[in-house]
């Protein structure tokens, strides 16, 4: 493999108004170890290290994963390979919330119990004394909102995590989070790990204008919509392993893993990526490439989340860090084909306050 010269690394963003330093592209797990649902193409350890260790050769310092990703197997890699590094240079991020255990009706949540048996858990797993991001894995219905904010700033006081955020929330829900938090004179969260891509944009409506409003950076995952915004994808051409193949072959994989084909397979998807194939055509890059750049480019972001099965896949997506940029022209091209369609009331709040710059008063918008 090629050496990457220091000028195509990563650059180093904050992850949103703490002062935490990350790459701006962050290595997510999901694909490490065996997967109790059989998804296609996981990794075993040693590949799993040899696609971190490249990453780290990018420049790359962040890694996320969660508990339930392999039940546990996915945090025992990255673990593995983390008892060989100088550990003070890596911000691994973590996720609790979804059940490790069917049979036991208290593994799962966002109760006090749950939660501190999750870190527990994660920590000997990972082989570390402490975790740098814990997130919540999505809103628990179940669970009083104080019970978990308490229990989370709980960690961090005693040096069991370091920074707290959350994913897969509604705007409401994030709203929610920041004011009772700031209510009850806890620690603020600092991330908002979100799916988001040219084909899925709906959290600029409500919950970046909060992350936006609050300094919460966002960490988007599925930035390729799982493997359709790539060049191995074509209207007369599907590809034929992976993911997204298995999703075409099979509707309810597909739903289970939010990229069902018949979602996808619409005009408006691939008028969007017609537009990116063309940017990338003009400019001598990928599809996955420019896609990637265009989560980069806005300023809501603060690393965006990729996932890699191949060196070749890993390689490419990283080569969107740093060294060139979208022009101006390009991302409004992209941004125009794939805005979302008019939704009263964000359609009519704006056009209202078209004449109301006040740049005392910024606005939260993406």
């Amino acid at each position: 493999m090629a050496n990457i010269a220091d000028d195509r690394k990563c650059l180093y963003t904050f992850l949103g108004k703490s002062g935490l330093r990350v790459s701006n592209m962050c290595l997510g797990g999901m694909t490490f170890g065996a997967s109790p649902v059989h998804l296609p193409g996981q990794l075993d350890e040693s590949q799993s290290h040899r696609i971190i260790n490249r990453f780290v050769e990018w420049g790359g310092n962040f890694i996320d994963t969660a508990n339930v990703y392999g039940y546990g197997n996915s945090e025992k890699i990255i673990g593995s390979w983390l008892a060989g590094q100088e550990r003070d240079r890596f911000v691994i991020a973590t996720k609790a919330r979804l059940p490790m255990d069917m049979s036991n009706p208290n593994c799962m949540g966002l109760s006090r119990r749950h939660l501190i048996h999750s870190v527990e858990k994660s920590l000997e797993r990972l082989q570390t004394h402490y975790i740098d991001l814990l997130q919540s894995h999505v809103w628990d219905d179940a669970v009083p909102l104080e019970e978990t904010l308490r229990t989370m700033n709980d960690l961090v006081r005693c040096g069991k995590v370091r920074y707290l955020g959350t994913s897969n929330v509604t705007g409401w829900q994030l709203q929610k989070i920041v004011d009772l938090s700031a209510h009850m004179g806890l620690d603020q969260f600092v991330s908002l790990q979100q799916q988001y891509n040219l084909l899925c944009r709906t959290s600029e409506l409500e919950s970046f204008q909060v992350c936006k409003l609050n300094g919460i950076g966002v960490l988007p995952w599925g930035p390729l919509r799982g493997g359709f915004l790539t060049d191995k994808v074509k209207q007369d051409h599907l590809p034929e392993e992976g993911r997204l193949a298995k999703s075409i072959r099979d509707e309810q994989f597909g739903k289970k893993m939010y990229f069902s084909w018949s979602h996808l397979n619409q005009d408006s998807s691939w008028a969007i990526h017609q537009a990116a194939e063309k940017v990338a055509k003009a400019r001598g890059k990928s599809v996955a490439q420019v896609s990637l750049r265009w989560l980069l480019q806005k300023s809501v972001v603060s690393s965006v989340i990729i996932g890699a099965t191949k060196m070749h896949q890993l390689d490419d997506n990283m080569a969107a860090a740093t060294g060139w940029q979208l022009t101006p022209e390009e991302m409004k091209e992209l941004d125009e084909v794939s805005t979302p369609g008019d939704f009263y009331p964000y359609d009519f709040i704006p056009w209202l306050n078209g004449n109301r710059d006040n740049p005392w008063n910024p606005r939260g918008y993406v």
